[in-house]
């Protein structure tokens, strides 16, 4: 930066501080002429942490501090100095620029911080220089710049941003859409990273080319009960969730309270032992099937009129000895109920709906000790897999001639399998496969088997569930001795990223639940408190 030109006059009065200096100072005269402090670290009057050299004169128009020894620019640096129309930092150990450093600046016009070592320059740092019209940050240590940082310089011309280490990435997107906004010019020089853009000219960048939209599971509430399931359902038009309370004995329904803007339990099952309460609504009635390890299992139904559950019927008291899982749905018209039972001299049974209660239909799998029972479509064809302590998972279609489950195949390669959750993903069909010790898989549906897709290292795995949550598509494999992960759908790889950790104690369930445009995730915990978390989306460019 040259000091003739437009700030020169004649005669030129210089404050020059030489190294050692000890030569006679010349106080500049009070009109206007330029000021250059050159200095080190160890001359007293530049070297400050309070602002800038004091003893100047508060009408000089121009300065200039070369080789200071400031590390850093706090607000009001320059209140001593209002009628600044130009201002010069180079060749320091400048790093910081904090809020309203140049507060009171109201005639600045030119300010040059280049070949410093700034690294960080706060979001208010210009704030008030409504006159700036050329800005150099030139050649200093920045990675990036805050957002907003040029609000309110509606005279700015020139912005030079060259030889810094920019990362691209989404804390820069704002200067990009502020590029294609304003009437300034700018130099602003290339990207040093990602590495997808490294080298990139900043220039050459577009708003499309940033992917800064993101999201995350933020703790909402927390239940004071531990659960083994957890249950969503629609019921006259809300959507409420039913939990499993094996501690307390009970099954507690719970829905959204508009008022306090939480979640509240309004009617609750008492029992003895429960695992699993399963929720459904059939012919309108809503009942619910309270499946239990002593005490017998039961389907209540829900007495509007009452409010509150009365028992309708005991579920195949001669047929479960000890129910781990419960799944419902329909096929061809009739509703069904699968029980599957984990005893080593029992069943996995198969139970219909005969319009007072549900009646024993089918005997499945007996002897095999069934953990889990999932119900899905494969090929348009009604299916269930049986996950089983004691084999692989077997696949069931449905036979129509026969109105029954016939054995299809089974899941190679995957003994010991505690669960099977399904989910679809563009027409295919996939499953998560939990283990407690090995690896959980995820598969896809090719025609006649399950093949592998990807491997999740599983050490105490209960539940690896799948969540569609909008447009996105989430993976919750559990943990009972660290933290869960949460891993996210990439589209590009096909595969399921590491997105999120979790710290829910020995979870056994998760589940989404939508209510008034916000969506929820439920994680039941046997060993601590139950915990709902909010989907949120965020902005990692604002």
């Amino acid at each position: 930066m040259g000091r003739g030109g437009p700030w020169a006059c004649a005669p030129l009065f210089v404050l020059l501080l030489l190294v050692g200096g000890g030569g006679e100072r010349h106080r500049a005269p009070r009109w206007k002429c330029p000021i250059v402090c050159s200095c080190t670290q160890d001359n007293a009057l530049c070297d400050r942490t309070d602002g800038v050299p004091r003893g100047l004169p508060p009408d000089i128009t121009s300065l200039s501090l070369v080789r200071s020894g400031f590390t850093e620019l706090r607000e009001g640096s320059f209140l001593q100095t209002p009628s600044l129309q130009l201002l010069l930092f180079t060749s320091s150990t400048l790093g910081l620029i904090r809020d309203d450093a140049f507060v009171g600046l109201l005639h600045l016009e030119y300010l040059f911080i280049e070949n410093n070592k700034v690294g960080s320059v706060s979001k208010n740092a210009l704030r008030g220089l409504k006159g700036l019209v050329h800005l150099s940050l030139a050649h200093n240590q920045l990675e990036t710049l805050p957002r907003h940082l040029f609000r309110g310089l509606d005279a700015l011309t020139y912005v030079d941003l060259r030889g810094n280490p920019f990362h691209c990435d989404c804390r820069i997107k704002w200067l990009v859409e502020w590029l294609s906004s304003t009437n300034a010019s700018a130099e602003l020089g290339e990207c040093q990273g990602p590495g997808e853009v490294n080298g990139t000219q900043l220039s050459q960048l577009h708003l499309q080319d940033f992917d800064c939209i993101t999201t995350a599971l933020a703790l909402f509430q927390s239940l004071p009960f531990q659960a083994l399931s957890v249950e969503p359902f629609w019921y006259q038009g809300e959507q409420h969730v039913a939990i499993t309370q094996p501690f307390a004995g009970r099954c507690s329904l719970l829905e959204w309270d508009h008022l306090d803007g939480a979640f509240r339990a309004y009617a609750s099952i008492n029992g003895s032992s429960p695992v699993a309460c399963k929720p459904l609504v059939v012919e309108g009635r809503l009942l619910v099937v309270l499946a239990q390890l002593a005490g017998g299992s039961h389907v209540w139904r829900w007495e509007e009129a009452s409010g509150r559950f009365v028992r309708l019927q005991e579920l195949g008291p001669q047929r479960i000895r000890k129910p781990n899982a419960l799944a419902s749905f329909r096929v061809d018209g009739d509703w069904f109920l699968a029980v599957a039972d984990s005893s080593k001299a029992g069943a996995t049974t198969l139970f219909r709906w005969g319009g007072r209660g549900f009646y024993a239909h089918q005997a499945l799998h007996a002897w095999h000790r069934d953990t889990h029972v999932e119900f899905l479509e494969l090929a348009g064809q009604p299916s269930l897999i049986l996950a089983s302590s004691s084999q692989r998972p077997v696949v069931y279609q449905w036979s129509r001639p026969g109105r029954a489950f016939l054995r299809h195949t089974d899941i190679p390669d995957m003994d010991d399998v505690y669960a099977v959750k399904h989910f679809r993903l563009r027409g295919d069909v996939y499953v998560c496969l939990t283990r407690f010790i090995g690896d959980s898989k995820v598969m896809r549906w090719e025609g006649s088997m399950f093949r592998d897709v990807q491997h999740m290292p599983s050490r105490g795995s209960m539940v690896f569930q799948p969540l569609g949550i909008g447009s996105h598509r989430y993976a919750v494999l559990g943990n009972d001795y660290s933290f869960s992960q949460v891993y996210r759908y990439d589209a590009r790889s096909g595969l399921f990223v590491r997105f999120q950790e979790l710290n829910t104690q020995a979870p056994r369930s998760f589940a989404h639940l939508a209510v008034h445009q916000r969506d929820f995730v439920f994680a039941a915990s046997f060993k601590g408190d139950t915990q709902i978390y909010r989907h949120i989306t965020i902005d990692l460019s604002a």
